[in-house]
Order: structure tokens, then C-alpha cells, then sequence
């Protein structure tokens, strides 16, 4: 599917001949972390094994609740529907369409998704997984009390020095109180052309914020008995968008 990133014809994901089973996730972590950045800079690789990862995990851990006393009535419309009949409920919906212009079977798609509801918390950036976020933040709430300061932190690689010499200019002086950057339409560019150092990047400043202004242990998962510019964290849970 690549061959000029595979042009032998092997390292594939899943190759039942590796003496050394790999995960698939461990596999497209190395590859995106090799020195060399033809995995990386590749414009469809990456989009093409995300789309396979979460298909992959969809249908691994995705599955349906429904209340006991709805179980053989669910059981038994769930058996009676056709692909087609979902698909055109999928394309009226899209289309924004009425509810009155739905057939008899169309109209039973919705009332099941008003019966079942889909489990897929393990499943990154489905409806579940959300839902399971703000479970967890209940949680804590519940546990640590209300948090007591709520921040946002958004790293701008654009404007970074560190984030250019993580992409490999070696013409940066980090020594320096106020290195020279190239243009913005060049940072921009390599800002494009390498996502990869750009989630590097992001990861690299909240992990050394935490440690080094926030005295978190990422170690011990405790604060340090310095504390940070806050005092001593208690707790602390964080989300990325």
C-alpha cells in the first residue's frame, strides 16, 4: 500500500512470519520515532493507521446495555433490521430530514437508540469515552473536594525554539536569552510537515510544567516535598482536546 515506505514488501503491522510478535501500537510508535522522518512526513500514512486503530478498537470494545426489561424486545427488533434500513437512517439524519418523512422501519432505528446505549469508553474520542472522563472527574471531585484552580494550558510550538531544534534545526542557540527563529511562514511549514514533533513537543512542555513550576513527581505520582509555585499538589487530573 506504501512502497516508498515498504519497498520490499515487508515490516508490515501484523506479520504472522516475526519470529517476535509486536503490537500494532508499539510498531507505529517506532516507526514515527525513527530517525528517519519518512513515516512522519508522509501526508496518508498516519491517517491511515489512526483510521485503523480506531475501527480496530470499535470493534473490540464497543457493545450494547439496554435495561432487563427491554432485553427481549431490543433482542428481537435488533434481529429484524437490514444494513440498508440504518444506512438511510444515518443519511436522513445527516440531511438534517424530518422525522415524519421516515417509514415504520426507519423510525424503529431510532427508538432502539433510545433503548440501547453504546458502551465504548475504551475507545478514544467516542461519545463513551467522554462520558467516562467526566465519571472519573466526578470522582475525584468527590474524593480531593473541588479543585481549586482550573487551568489551560496550550503550548504554541509556532512560536518555540525548543519545538524548531526538536524538528532538527541545528541553527538554534537555546543558550541564548532570545534565539533567532526563522520566518513565520517557515516555522509554519515545518510546523505542518512534522505533527509528530508538534505532540512531542506538547507532552515535553505539560510534563516539565508539572515537574519543574508545579513540583510533580511523575515517579512517585506525588508532589515533591518542595512543592511548586502553588504549594504541594494534592491531586491533579488533566485531559487533552
Amino acid at each position: 500500500m506504501f512502497p516508498t515506505l515498504f519497498p520490499l514488501g515487508v515490516s508490515g503491522f501484523d506479520d504472522p512470519n516475526r519470529p517476535v510478535p509486536i503490537g500494532s501500537q508499539k510498531q507505529a510508535d517506532y516507526y514515527f520515532d525513527t530517525y528517519d522522518k519518512s513515516f512522519r512526513n508522509h501526508r496518508l500514512f498516519m491517517f491511515v493507521v489512526l483510521n485503523i486503530f480506531q475501527k480496530r478498537a470499535t470493534h473490540l470494545h464497543t457493545y450494547f446495555s439496554t435495561r432487563k426489561s427491554n432485553f427481549d424486545l431490543v433482542a428481537q427488533k435488533l434481529s429484524k433490521l437490514t444494513p440498508e434500513v440504518i444506512t438511510s437512517v444515518a443519511d436522513h439524519l445527516e440531511r438534517e430530514g424530518k422525522f415524519s418523512d421516515l417509514s415504520p422501519a426507519q423510525r424503529e432505528v431510532l427508538e432502539l437508540l433510545r433503548k440501547v446505549d453504546t458502551i465504548a469508553a475504551r475507545v478514544p474520542g467516542s461519545h463513551a469515552s467522554k462520558i467516562f472522563t467526566q465519571n472519573e472527574i466526578r470522582a475525584y471531585m468527590g474524593y480531593f473536594r473541588l479543585p481549586a484552580i482550573y487551568l489551560t494550558m496550550n503550548p504554541s510550538p509556532m512560536h518555540s525554539p525548543i519545538f524548531q531544534v526538536m524538528c532538527g534545526d541545528k541553527t538554534i542557540d537555546l543558550s541564548k536569552r532570545f534565539p533567532m527563529l526563522v520566518g513565520s511562514r517557515e516555522r509554519a511549514l515545518q510546523l505542518a510537515s512534522d505533527p509528530v514533533a508538534a505532540a512531542d513537543f506538547f507532552n515535553f512542555s505539560i510534563e516539565w510544567l508539572f515537574q519543574k513550576m508545579l513540583g510533580w513527581n511523575p515517579e512517585t505520582r506525588k508532589s515533591s516535598l518542595q512543592g511548586g509555585i502553588l504549594g504541594r499538589l494534592k491531586a491533579y487530573y488533566g485531559t487533552a482536546e
